[in-house]
């Protein structure tokens, strides 16, 4: 029997590695699948609602190796996962997106002669002072199979050297899981979540998440944006949900929030899915929540320079608006005003990404 180790460490990761393991369901005769979860971001109050969330069983495997600087939390997970991967022996090791997990567990990996699978490989945003940015370069570099979400992450493989062969535009997983998770809201999920009644408060509202360095690390950047939240927030009530770092910046600079943004602690994925969905816009610093949002046809305004996604901004909802918070509040007032940007869901972004990935393993 083929085994497969699946290796997730942050919460994004777990929603793209969720429609993987549903999709290795009919495959149980012939391949097994493993969760391995570094415990890279671990909440011990959310991790049961979380999987819950999510439709799978709890993972295979717990390193705990949460916290500590970029080369402390890589190493620790290095040498935690050398010992389960030579204990498992797995044919292939998959895995997601652009994390420290990410790369860790791909070193480990190929040192140990197991063949490594990338999914949402080939994305580039061409900024090497993003971590994420050296982590998928680094992967990327040692991967024997490329699951690409678009057509940019197939071109960057191929101007890498990769061979034609390896490279494999299977759609996005992450698409899947949202598919997936909203049919589950529309189906009644949605009435047990604990914030959804407090979306019955506005005709209308938008959303804000925001956690890179470059926006909140950067006191004079941290308050320029929360002066723009603010004067947005009088024409458009936002919503909030605050990563733990942002909120200790906004607290430790003093800086002054209104009532009509909503502080809120980080939400559950089903509980924020709920949110989001139904929002007038959705303004962020996140790469997932770019996609996210041009699968579900929501306007999003990306406070970044760059993105290693262009496909959310050539042809999904997603407009690039950098750190211009003049612009930021000049296309608020056109989507307020009924000029929101007209986007489609890219090519693949289908729901069925998970489904090929596994055909394509199942034959590896």
């Amino acid at each position: 029997m083929k085994r497969i180790a699946l290796v997730a460490g942050a919460r994004p990761n777990f929603m793209k590695i969720a429609p993987i393991m549903r999709a290795l369901e009919p495959y149980a005769g012939s391949i097994e699948g493993l969760l391995i979860h570094t415990g890279q971001h671990y909440d011990p109050e959310m991790s049961d609602v979380f999987f819950s969330d999510l439709g799978i069983r709890k993972p295979d495997k717990f390193l705990n190796c949460g916290g500590g600087s970029h080369a402390q939390q890589t190493a620790r997970i290095m040498t935690a996962f050398e010992e389960v991967a030579i204990g498992l022996r797995p044919d292939w090791v998959v895995v997601v997106g652009d994390v420290n997990s990410t790369v860790a567990c791909s070193l480990v990996a190929k040192k140990l002669q197991m063949q490594v699978a990338h999914v949402e490989a080939g994305l580039r945003s061409g900024d090497r002072s993003m971590p994420e940015e050296i982590n998928r370069m680094v992967t990327d570099s040692i991967s024997d199979l490329f699951f690409v979400t678009e057509p940019s992450g197939e071109t960057n493989l191929l101007r890498e050297g990769h061979a034609p062969e390896t490279i494999h535009y299977v759609g996005h997983v992450m698409i899947d899981n949202l598919l997936y998770q909203a049919e589950r809201l529309a189906a009644g999920g949605a009435k047990d979540l604990p914030f959804a009644p407090l979306k019955s408060r506005y005709a209308k509202y938008g959303v804000v998440t925001l956690h890179r360095p470059s926006n909140v690390d950067d006191p004079q950047a941290l308050r320029e944006l929360m002066s723009t939240l603010s004067e947005i927030s009088t024409r458009l009530p936002l919503i909030f949900p605050v990563h733990p770092r942002t909120r200790q910046r906004i607290d430790s600079l003093g800086i002054v929030v209104p009532e009509t943004v909503n502080l809120l602690p980080p939400l559950g994925y089903m509980d924020f899915l709920n949110i989001w969905k139904d929002a007038a816009v959705v303004i962020t610093d996140s790469g997932g929540l770019q996609e996210e949002t041009t699968g579900m046809g929501v306007p999003c305004l990306t406070v970044r320079e760059n993105t290693e996604r262009p496909v959310t901004a050539d042809e999904g909802t997603n407009i690039l608006v950098g750190r211009d918070f003049v612009r930021l509040r000049a296309v608020v007032a056109d989507i307020l005003a009924g000029k929101s940007k007209q986007g489609r869901r890219p090519k693949f972004w289908d729901g069925k990404a998970a489904e090929r990935i596994c055909e394509i393993l199942a034959k590896a």
